[in-house]
């Protein structure tokens, strides 16, 4: 194997423009990740755990909260638009930033194609007259679009698209604990009857906590998305740990806030898998069309996610050509007035975006299904290779360049263990759940067959 080279060296300068400003990276931060599998995918979360339920976010949340502390250490000491594929590279050798970089960027554009076909399915039931897949095919041109000029388009974007779902996210808590308190028309305060009453507090118990944690983690996926979008910034170091140090804080508060509101208000009971509990919620404390109101939340949490992925993508695939991991053709950039913007690594993605999108529509339950669960479980492999990295290049900084770490991991290395012996956890919790076993499975088939094509690229590299 290659050794990583030396973090001391300087960082080669990268073509791509610095369009992005503050107040777009700290957006991205609070708005990437929330999304669909928050406003609908946590009713199955409380389905499994009832009220418990605030307990599995804080552990998901836990987790996240630490991986993203030590990529944001790293980004902020070595920023690079390739973000943790560039850190494993350095920390562990090519083998390890091909395969992350290559994992990762598969896993975007697969779920690329979940979040367009959701979007559409919304946007058909809205106009019926538009078939589902010319939706597809009109979401998918005006982000192509977006990402192909100026990136501060791509900033612009995002930053309106979250901005409308934090609102949301802060309405329905000032809402929610008007409800709570009785302050509202016709309501009564509920106290915590909801919370002690239907079983108890822990009415599946521990089980259900742990069934809750499996369920609830990969709604914090995307938080790194914010690393990647660090380097087009001008002061990427400075810029990343902002974005890190607030976002992480308040997206636990948002979706533990939040959680805690609706197992509240309702009794746990109440909540089906697959059905907004938002909606619920709202519609139990008479908000008139609270249905609507919050398919057209889902909807702008898809787009943004669905805009937010295929600029991580191509960020992505374009640090790996840079590092000649993939073709040299996909280096070239933009010039004149939307300059430094990698148009083929977004056509790129944005190809296979499509490719991913047809199998979608055409194949769910069968060839799509296979791609989707081949990267259900990648976010866990992502992370702890995040972890991986951070173990040595920390010692590596401390011995090298100590002035590079101006944010830093809590606890060094302690907590770093206890990240990625949570995340083994995980993934063994996985193993014996029937509905998320799969997902290991054919994930890990996946890593294998990467980690296989990394390692014949070093035998040939060899002299």
């Amino acid at each position: 194997m290659h050794d990583a080279p030396p973090t001391h060296s300087p960082i080669r300068s990268e073509p791509l423009a610095h369009g992005l400003k503050q107040r777009h990276l700290t957006m991205l931060g609070l708005g990437g990740v929330i999304g669909a599998g928050l406003f609908v995918g946590s009713g199955a979360g409380i389905a499994v755990a009832g009220p418990a339920v605030v307990v599995s976010y804080l552990i998901a949340g836990a987790l996240a909260m630490l991986v993203m502390r030590m990529l944001g250490e790293m980004s902020a000491a070595m920023p690079a638009s390739g973000s943790f594929s560039v850190h494993a590279e350095r920390a562990l050798g090519r083998w390890a930033g091909f395969s992350v970089g290559w994992l990762y960027w598969f896993m975007l554009v697969v779920v690329l194609a979940v979040e367009a076909t959701a979007a559409a399915q919304i946007a058909h039931a809205w106009v019926p007259a538009m078939d589902q897949w010319l939706w597809v095919l009109l979401f998918m041109v005006v982000f192509t679009v977006a990402n192909l000029t100026a990136v501060k388009n791509f900033g612009e974007f995002e930053f309106w698209f979250a901005a409308l779902k934090v609102t949301a996210i802060v309405a329905f808590l000032v809402l929610g604990l008007l409800a709570v308190l009785g302050v509202l028309p016709d309501t009564d305060p509920v106290g915590l009857t909801n919370l002690t009453g239907q079983g108890g507090f822990l009415p599946n118990g521990w089980d259900g906590v742990v069934s809750g944690v499996l369920t609830v983690v990969f709604a914090f996926g995307g938080l790194e998305v914010v690393t990647i979008a660090a380097a087009e910034t001008d002061d990427p170091a400075r810029a990343v740990g902002r974005a890190v140090r607030s976002a992480v804080v308040r997206i636990l508060f948002f979706y533990v806030g939040s959680m805690l509101v609706i197992v509240t208000v309702l009794p746990w009971t109440a909540q089906q898998a697959g059905l907004s509990p938002y909606v619920k919620v709202l519609d139990s404390i008479g908000v008139p069309s609270a249905g609507q109101i919050m398919n057209i939340v889902v909807f702008v949490a898809l787009l943004s996610a669905l805009n937010a992925n295929l600029y991580g993508a191509s960020r992505m695939v374009f640090s790996l050509a840079e590092r000649g991991e993939a073709p040299r053709g996909l280096l070239k950039v933009s010039g004149g007035r939307n300059s430094g913007v990698p148009r083929r690594a977004v056509l790129a993605s944005v190809a296979f975006g499509f490719v991913s999108v047809l199998l979608n529509l055409e194949w769910p339950d069968t060839v799509f299904l296979y791609m989707l669960n081949s990267v259900g479980a990648v976010l866990l492999f992502v992370w702890g290779l995040i972890a991986a990295s951070q173990l040595r290049l920390r010692r590596r900084l401390e011995r090298e360049a100590p002035d590079a770490l101006t944010l830093r991991m809590w606890c060094f290395p302690w907590l770093t263990w206890v990240t990625l012996a949570g995340l083994v956890g995980v993934l063994l919790l996985m193993l014996t759940d029937d509905a998320a076993r799969p997902q290991v499975l054919w994930s890990a088939g996946a890593t294998a067959l990467v980690l296989l094509v990394a390692g014949v690229r070093e035998l040939r590299a060899k002299p």
